[in-house]
């Protein structure tokens, strides 16, 4: 009969957490998806999984280290119920057994059928069941999402640690930090594999900043674009566009694009905010005298309502 502590490689004294570090291990190197071409391999899995099973349900563990049950789970002695001739079949008790011979509970004929059928009969249940089985454990993974990407919510391709890739599609107000569950996607076990958790980081953009579900873009102009106005060509997250520079603009002008930010977790999109910044060539001559000469360079202060 199957030892389950030999099966996984384990001291009798091994704690809760060395037995499932110990079965994570060997189901993962014995999962069928990747020993398609080894049989052997799949029947090892499931010796595995059964003695894994056993020893981490608390009851089944002590039982069998008491010599109650063996490998399997079947009890030691099954018809003889302890020796001593007790247990004889007697009609009205439930099963056929007289309810004052075990208690007044009566025999617990659930764990006799979960010891001889594995908790099933002819592949039906014996309306006793057994514990569910535990699942794979859930793997982590991070996701570097670029600014663009994330404001447009261009699909990601995923690899997992299988080596397996799938189409990511990001939801509505991503940003660094959003978790995203992938079912199944996880470690091997018994009840089926795990969850793949997956948290995004949005990479900061080399102009581009966000502000919410808005994108704030600081856009140089020139001086005589300031002073005359006109129109100018200004990135967005999707494509340039056209921005009509109003006259005698002057820095810090904050122009708004709508629809042009992230798309917003209840709906539509945000806006981009262009803050107009007038850029003054340096060392231009013709530029030095003009300001040199103007009359108005002295007119007005644009620093009064600071009180300064």
């Amino acid at each position: 009969m199957a030892d389950p502590y030999k099966i996984l490689n384990v001291d009798r004294s091994a704690s809760e957490a060395d037995i499932k570090k110990a079965y994570r291990k060997l189901a993962k190197e014995l999962h069928p998806d990747r020993n398609k071409d080894n049989p052997k391999a799949s029947e090892k899995f499931s010796q595995v999984t059964n003695a894994y099973d056993l020893l981490q349900d608390k009851d089944k563990r002590a039982r069998f280290d008491r010599g109650e049950i063996d490998g399997d789970g079947n009890p030691a002695a099954p018809f003889g119920f302890g020796g001593g001739g007790g247990g004889r079949p007697h009609p009205g008790g439930p099963g056929g057994f007289r309810s004052e011979e075990f208690g007044a509970g009566g025999p617990d004929v659930g764990d006799i059928f979960e010891g001889l059928f594995g908790g099933q009969r002819g592949g039906f249940s014996s309306g006793f069941g057994r514990r569910p089985q535990p699942k794979g454990a859930n793997a982590a993974y991070r996701l570097l999402v670029p600014f663009v990407e994330a404001a447009t919510l261009e699909p990601q391709r995923v690899t997992l640690a299988d080596g397996k890739t799938l189409d990511l599609k990001l939801p509505a107000g991503v940003e660094s930090g959003t978790q995203m569950k992938l079912t199944g996607k996880g470690e091997p076990g018994p009840g089926g594999a795990g969850d793949a958790i997956l948290t995004i980081d949005v990479a900061p953009h080399k102009f581009f900043t966000r502000d919410g579900d808005d994108v704030r873009l600081d856009l140089p102009i020139t001086l005589a674009e300031a002073v005359l106005g006109g129109s100018v060509k200004a990135p967005t997250v999707e494509k340039p566009v056209m921005l009509t520079i109003p006259k005698g603009t002057s820095s810090g002008k904050t122009l708004r694009l709508k629809g042009k930010g992230f798309h917003k977790k209840t709906g539509g999109r945000g806006d981009q905010l262009v803050t107009l910044m007038v850029d003054i060539p340096a060392g231009d001559a013709a530029l030095t005298a003009f300001v040199e000469s103007w009359d108005g360079r002295d007119a007005g202060n644009p620093r009064g309502a600071m009180g300064v």
